[in-house]
């Protein structure tokens, strides 16, 4: 079965692929043609999540899915949830997708801070048939005090997940997509899918 996922990013790209297998054939935006920024402008991941697959839809006419991932940290009220990939430039201290200036900012604010829970949040809308849904994953944890590891992307070195002894930048990918949110998130999306072929 193919399908489109709404992502230029390879790495969520080479995730994704790695999750749903072989009975799917996951193609990026690239590979519809489709090279410009689509928006994302809501408030709320599930927001910007649905934004993607409408996009796709209303100017490719292809069902296709989308994910939106928040790192949602307790001490901080919920931040920088919607924002994650855009942190540091929201405060004048990074570009878009700069995980380094994500991840200094997100350390530095934490710095005075006890309570270092956390949990990633990733909201998948797909568009199917004409109908839209909704799949959810989430991964708890904490934010360790210093980077570790060299696998994976984004806030991998920093984030821990509950009940293991490293952050996701430690464990090989499929670790990582066996326990993820975004892992989660896609395995109901493909269990749906599979469902409904």
């Amino acid at each position: 079965m193919k399908i489109v996922f709404a992502t230029n990013n390879q790495h969520k790209l080479a995730e994704v692929r790695q999750i749903l297998g072989e009975r799917f054939d996951v193609v990026g935006l690239n590979d519809i043609g489709c090279h410009e920024d689509i928006p994302e402008t809501a408030d709320t991941l599930e927001g910007n999540a649905l934004q993607k697959v409408r996009y796709v839809k209303e100017h490719y006419g292809l069902d296709c899915f989308a994910d939106d991932t928040g790192l949602e940290v307790a001490a901080l009220n919920g931040a920088p949830g919607v924002h994650t990939a855009r942190y540091a430039e929201l405060f004048g201290k990074g570009e878009t997708h700069d995980s380094d200036a994500n991840m200094n900012l997100l350390l530095q604010n934490l710095e005075n801070k006890t309570d270092r829970s956390a949990r990633f949040r990733t909201v998948i809308a797909l568009i199917y048939k004409g109908e839209e849904y909704l799949f959810e994953g989430i991964c708890p944890g904490n934010i360790l005090h210093e980077r570790r590891g060299t696998e994976g992307f984004g806030y991998d070195p920093i984030f821990q997940p509950e009940g293991y002894d490293r952050p996701f930048a430690e464990m090989t990918a499929a670790e990582k997509n066996a326990i993820s949110h975004r892992g989660r998130a896609t395995q109901k999306l493909a269990d749906w899918l599979k469902n409904e072929k």
